[in-house]
């Protein structure tokens, strides 16, 4: 039989582990933005369409789509840092230890607003996650100034969603539900 089966090669370019890494940084927070979507669905007609809202707020149609590209960036945001940065052990530990925080807060912000309907606390957990989103891209541009860069627009997005949020706080405080 020697002969009959090909002898292995040395393979060159990349292992698919080596793609399954990026695929699944950048999947890593598509985890809490399902199950926040599962919450804030349930709401939307029912409690999210009587709250007073500002005319400048987008349509509802385009919060997933946006909050899609963004879950995305910052994941692969996450792998470049990883990557360049040693894994968990290296450079990388801090700036992911605060990348994992303001995912948390991040996942954390649609079952206050959402599901509890504490409109204040929200305001102050998505000012909480603006701080930490700060402190992430500072830290990941120390790594890898590209995944800081790809942080600024989920930046600008949280900084129109927490003046949406303390907007609508303001009209709806007084509110019974």
């Amino acid at each position: 039989m020697k002969g009959y089966f090909p002898t292995k090669k040395k393979r060159t370019g990349l292992t698919m582990s080596q793609y399954l890494k990026p695929v699944a940084f950048t999947a890593f927070p598509f985890i809490g933005g399902f199950a926040g979507s599962l919450i804030s669905r349930q709401n939307i007609e029912t409690w999210y369409e009587h709250l007073k809202k500002p005319s400048w707020r987008p349509p509802n149609w385009l919060f997933g789509p946006a909050w899609s590209v963004l879950y995305g960036s910052m994941g692969y945001a996450s792998y470049l840092v990883w990557r360049d940065g040693g894994g968990f052990q290296g450079d990388a530990a801090l700036p992911l230890a605060c990348y994992g925080t303001q995912l948390a807060l991040n996942w954390a912000w649609t079952p206050i607003f959402f599901g509890a309907h504490k409109l204040g606390l929200a305001t102050l957990e998505i000012g909480a996650m603006w701080g930490s989103i700060v402190a992430t891209i500072y830290m990941f541009h120390s790594v890898n100034p590209t995944a800081g860069y790809i942080m600024l627009p989920y930046l600008g997005w949280v900084s129109f969603a927490s003046v949406l949020t303390f907007c609508i706080w303001r009209d709806n405080k007084d509110r019974k539900d």
